[in-house]
């Protein structure tokens, strides 16, 4: 019999774990590495959230899940399968970089213009310990480098350029309206 999966408490702004450099996953076949990304998935789907990383619930380590799709926080997100990062890194990114609209689960009630490059190399480890290259562009490029800097320490306030792109949600929907 299988056991249902826990959603996590989603941790918040303050917290220390969110201003932590997450450790590397040694052995991704570890069974507590497998529950912590079932947990991860299951956490995530509870939300409106496109992506969500380990230290979002409160584990220090490199695991992120890239999740876009549509909802009402992100009406829209491209829809594309959850995929699980383990240990990622950047390889390439463009020049180019836009301002775009960022929120986060750790981060309730505001919205913020954040500049990130428009396209971007990742090399990770999926769920199988399989080495895996992606070509990331647009909201699913920002959705990463958004979860990357979680594994970094980094919220997306610390990439505000001006205070002034910051936004209560509220005034971030009437705007969206």
């Amino acid at each position: 019999m299988k056991t249902a999966v826990q959603i996590r408490e989603i941790v918040q702004l303050g917290a220390p774990v969110l201003r932590e450099i997450a450790a590397p996953v040694d052995n991704v076949s570890d069974p507590n590495v497998k529950r912590l990304i079932d947990q991860m998935l299951c956490t995530l789907a509870s939300t409106q959230g496109v992506g969500l990383a380990a230290p979002q619930i409160g584990e220090p380590l490199r695991v992120v899940i890239i999740a876009s799709r549509p909802t009402p926080r992100y009406p829209n997100a491209p829809d594309m399968e959850p995929t699980v990062m383990i240990n990622p890194e950047v390889t390439d990114c463009s020049d180019e970089m836009e301002k775009g609209w960022e929120g986060c689960l750790s981060i309730p009630g505001i919205r913020a213009q954040v500049p990130r490059h428009l396209s971007l190399t990742v090399r990770f480890l999926d769920d199988q310990g399989c080495r895996k290259i992606m070509n990331l562009d647009h909201f699913v490029a920002r959705v990463f480098q958004h979860e990357y800097d979680h594994l970094n320490g980094t919220v997306y306030l610390d990439r505000v350029e001006n205070n002034r792109d910051i936004y209560s949600e509220q005034e971030y929907l009437k705007l969206m309206a």
